[in-house]
């Protein structure tokens, strides 16, 4: 260990320290591998602000590496002028989420600030509404969204309800790295602390009726759906939102339904995984349902499950989602308005490329960003005389209006049944038009594989890895030539066939892509919030019939595979 290291580790055994903490770093001692990793760096800002292990030390999850970000914040709102001093705190079902969510107000309170504090655990999208509606300078969500339990995070958004973004993130982590521990003031204002209660929901809940349903819809009530919250935040909101939308014949998986921060009935809370949703799939078969939804454990990504050509479930991954999402609200909102460039979609650089060519056919403009919704939300700031419809990216993740600045699972569930509804009553399904937007705009198939390499060992293996193939390019993506390379880290964009060079006007990012002549591609980032090095795939095919589907399909799962196994990261 090196000196800062061990000095860090001494100065956790006093004060300001208290004695449980000190308790616990004794224990903590007795195994040097896990002691450095808890003290070798200070948790930093990623994609999803501050998520990390529960525990002692300066790389952990704690009441003071919380406390030293709240407080560094408070300095920043309190040296501004002309801003709202008022926060809003939410939080979900971990462990400790509650108690951490409190000691973020005590902190805030504590320096002057005004305080609304959920009553209890909130979907992450009620928390982004509630900046703007309230009027808040901040907001302030505890969780770690999809992560195993011993996780937990500190999400920071601004006052236009998005997560921060440069040049607010950079001022904040300044004020955050000024302080020292013991400037920390964890002694609450209980007079500045106002607790939410379930009340502002029904605001919500409106929103969410407001921006989600059709009124083409005739009826409802015999619609047969499942939802899981997967023992998260959205069962708090899902089965009021659905009963009054009209869904009386919704059924829910109980025994996911109750809040549980050990996520006892999945290996893992992530409705990316099909294994999270097996009991609801179960569920959905005995009642013959037509849709299953779950829901991460704070509410901002959804998986969903359709019936197939052979009327199997299968959960349809988050770019066929938004594939079929963008075209369904383009085609309602075409029927209503003459659509062009006024209107926009969002994006990220590692999704489905077909978004493009929606955009293209319904006339409105496509925007691209970095991976992270809060750069969707920044363009709805970015792009005042534009009209914002919906954004979205491969993690499965929907913002629908700009009412909510982030991820929102609770609106798009909605969206989603409703699409269903819609087909089902236009004698079609989903997974019909997912074919149909193949067949128009070719059939491209994504795979993301993401590898966890945990500890100071692990991050030094994912920069290596990156590195590597900044310095030796791909020239082929399976069998097909490599056309172009994007450094987003040096923001070039190079043609390799002419030798010609663009700039990337996107902020710099430790990513690498590669594309080639047949419009395959491979991207190669950081996770921003875990442990993980993640690489991108995508391949197509035309396809020109629905029967074709599942030969075309095969195909290209093969393509994918024999890709991954060529690069075996």
């Amino acid at each position: 260990m090196t000196e800062e290291i061990l000095k860090n580790i001494n100065n956790w055994g006093k004060k300001p320290f208290d004695k449980k903490t000190i308790q616990e770093l004794n224990i903590l001692k007795k195994n040097d591998s896990e002691l450095n990793d808890s003290f070798y760096k200070n948790l930093e800002f990623g994609t999803g602000g501050m998520r990390g292990i529960m525990g002692v030390g300066t790389n952990r999850i704690n009441k003071y590496t919380i406390g030293k970000n709240t407080q560094g914040i408070s300095n920043f709102i309190n040296n501004q002028q002309n801003i709202s001093k008022k926060v809003v705190i939410a939080f979900d079902c971990r462990k400790n989420s509650n108690t951490l969510a409190k000691v973020v107000a005590d902190v805030f309170s504590a320096n002057g600030i005004k305080v609304y504090l959920f009553s209890s655990l909130r979907p992450t999208p009620e928390l982004s509404y509630a900046v703007r509606k309230l009027n808040c300078t901040c907001g302030i969500v505890l969780t770690a969204s999809h992560n195993p339990p011993k996780y937990n995070g500190y999400k920071v958004y601004w006052s236009d309800g998005g997560q921060i973004v440069p040049p607010i993130d950079k001022k904040l982590i300044s004020e955050i790295e000024k302080i020292q521990f013991e400037e920390v003031k964890f002694n609450a204002n209980n007079s500045l602390i106002e607790i939410i209660e379930q009340g502002f929901d029904n605001e919500f809940i409106n929103l969410c009726l407001t921006t989600g349903l059709n009124k083409e819809i005739i009826s409802r009530k015999e619609n047969k759906i499942v939802f899981t919250a997967l023992h998260g935040t959205s069962s708090v909101i899902m089965p009021r939102l659905l009963k009054k939308a009209g869904y009386l014949n919704a059924k829910f998986e109980k025994s996911q339904m109750s809040p549980d921060g050990n996520f006892s009935t999945v290996k893992s809370p992530n409705p990316e995984e099909i294994e999270s949703m097996d009991l609801a799939l179960k569920l959905a078969n005995l009642e013959n349902a037509e849709m299953v939804i779950g829901t991460d454990p704070d509410a901002d990504r959804l998986g969903v499950a359709v019936r197939d050509l052979d009327d199997n479930l299968v959960l349809i991954n988050g770019n066929q989602l938004m594939i079929v999402v963008f075209d369904y609200l383009l085609k309602l909102k075409s029927n209503n308005e003459e659509l062009n460039k006024d209107y926009f979609i969002a994006s990220t650089i590692v999704s489905t490329p077909i978004i493009k060519k929606i955009a293209q056919n319904y006339n409105v403009d496509c925007k691209l960003s970095l991976t992270g919704f809060k750069w969707i939300a920044k363009m709805i700031e970015d792009f005042p005389n534009q009209k914002f419809i919906a954004g979205g990216e491969e993690s499965y993740g929907l913002m629908i209006g700009d009412e909510v600045r982030d991820k929102d699972a609770i609106t798009a569930s909605l969206l989603a049944y409703e699409m269903m509804s819609f087909y089902k009553q236009n004698n079609t399904s989903v997974f019909h038009q997912l074919i149909k937007l193949y067949i128009k705009y070719g059939f491209y198939k994504e795979k993301l594989i993401s590898i966890v390499k945990e500890g100071q060992k692990g991050q030094k293996e994912i920069n290596d890895i990156i590195e590597h193939f900044r310095k030796t390019p791909l020239d082929f993506i399976g069998e097909s030539k490599v056309k172009y390379v994007c450094d987003y880290q040096k923001s070039i964009k190079k043609n390799i066939l002419t030798q010609k060079t663009e700039t990337i006007e996107l902020p710099k990012s430790n990513v690498i892509e590669f594309e080639s002549i047949d419009g395959y591609k491979l991207i190669l980032r950081p996770s921003g919030t875990e442990p993980k090095i993640k690489m991108y795939i995508s391949v197509n095919s035309k396809i020109q019939t629905i029967s074709e589907f599942k030969e075309v399909n095969l195909m290209l799962d093969a393509k994918l595979n024999e890709i991954v196994s060529k690069i075996n990261l």
